[in-house]
């Protein structure tokens, strides 16, 4: 494709992402104007490259995206969240094709530092390659698992993952500056949301500024445990916390029950899933209840539902929301678990329905305890205890 093409194309998607809104920080909007995106995927076509859509770049053994070029939506609000400025030294997590790792550079400047850490050793040559063709070869790649960070060059002023976490490993606390910024993607009970988390004194790190997101997990020694299992033969695949207190078969005989079809009393987009109800479900689980996050492949269809959603679980019944499905929820096995969806949405409502602004975060280490404060809900992790709560 010509130059002036290419450049046309770039120039599209910065304008999609000011259009948008996620490009409010001058210097991110510079780099993603001065940082050609198809110089890191030059085996895909320039249309999709430019398209405002993560790109796959390696699977499992079963078909499943283990390594990704991330949305650029989703690159702008996390480098915004990580606060960059000229100078400073950063670390990233996962280089996949190197593309982030070069607008983080662009933004710190000849005077930061980028350090970036690709377990995989195909993409950390590849990585290395892209970014010596857009002329950032001093960002420095390393093929390592990243468990253990990366001491050489610490302390770090920000750390970023752009893989999805169960618990951040102790060692990029350690090399983490006081009052330094760690922008990862956590899981949430099924969820997952960008959390910009702040070093405090204390050792705890808290965040104000969370977004929903959804990344492929981080691989290797800092990997989280298996909270994923597939219904039967089906390719519908739950998601939870609570993973271990579903039992699928049960789960398989109540899908394959007649199913009931409710409503939630209102039209519900996905936007109020995603940023609201989920939310609140996850925070106000009720006892003897297991929430959920469920996924089927595009395209397929079983038990009746497609897409992705959230179920409520209970020995005996079950109902599962989907995102695009406008309020709709398919009951099985009577209706309990519906209605106590139904009332658990009533409540969402009443108080307040846009969450995610008042989401808050806190990790803390294990050795300093529970805090007094005991206010929302709290996860135990390896190193951690992450405690969320409204505000």
């Amino acid at each position: 494709m010509p130059e002036a093409d290419l450049e046309q194309l770039q120039r599209d998607l910065v304008e999609e992402l000011k259009r948008n809104q996620v490009l409010a920080d001058a210097g991110v909007a510079m780099a993603f104007s001065a940082i050609p995106r198809h110089l890191f995927l030059p085996r895909v076509d320039p249309q999709a490259v430019y398209r405002d859509q993560a790109i796959t770049l390696k699977t499992g053994s079963q078909g499943e995206t283990i390594s990704s070029a991330s949305q650029p939506t989703m690159m702008a609000i996390m480098l915004e969240q990580l606060a960059l400025s000229p100078g400073l030294n950063v670390l990233e997590i996962g280089t996949a094709t190197g593309f982030n790792a070069a607008l983080i550079k662009y933004i710190v400047g000849d005077s930061g530092r980028v350090t970036t850490l690709e377990i995989d050793h195909d993409l950390s040559e590849r990585a290395q390659d892209n970014l010596h063709a857009a002329r950032m070869s001093d960002v420095h790649v390393v093929n390592r698992d990243a468990a253990s960070g990366y001491e050489p060059r610490a302390q770090y002023d920000r750390i970023i993952a752009t893989a999805g976490l169960w618990d951040v490993p102790i060692n990029w606390l350690r090399q983490l500056r006081e009052e330094g910024k760690l922008v990862v993607p956590i899981w949430l009970d099924g969820l997952q949301v960008s959390a910009a988390f702040t070093k405090g004194r204390d050792g705890t790190l808290l965040s104000n500024d969370n977004r929903a997101c959804a990344f492929v997990y981080l691989q290797g020694l800092a990997a989280g445990p298996q909270l994923r299992k597939r219904v039967g033969s089906s390719s519908l695949e739950i998601l939870a916390d609570d993973i271990d207190k579903i039992d699928t078969a049960a789960l398989h005989l109540l899908f394959s029950e007649d199913q009931d079809i409710h409503r939630l009393g209102i039209n519900v987009k996905p936007e109020d899933f995603w940023f609201g109800f989920q939310l609140h479900l996850m925070l106000h689980e009720p006892p003897r209840y297991v929430f959920a996050v469920y996924a089927i492949p595009d395209g397929e269809t079983y038990y009746g539902l497609e897409g992705n959603g959230i179920l409520l679980f209970t020995p005996g019944s079950v109902a599962c929301a989907p995102y695009a499905g406008g309020g709709l929820v398919h009951s099985f096995g009577g209706s309990a678990s519906f209605m106590k969806m139904q009332s658990l949405f009533d409540s969402w409502r009443s108080s307040n329905t846009a969450l995610l602004d008042r989401l808050r975060l806190r990790l803390i280490p294990k050795a300093l305890g529970l805090p007094a404060d005991r206010n929302g809900k709290f996860f135990p992790r390896k190193d951690h205890c992450l405690q969320v709560w409204l505000d």
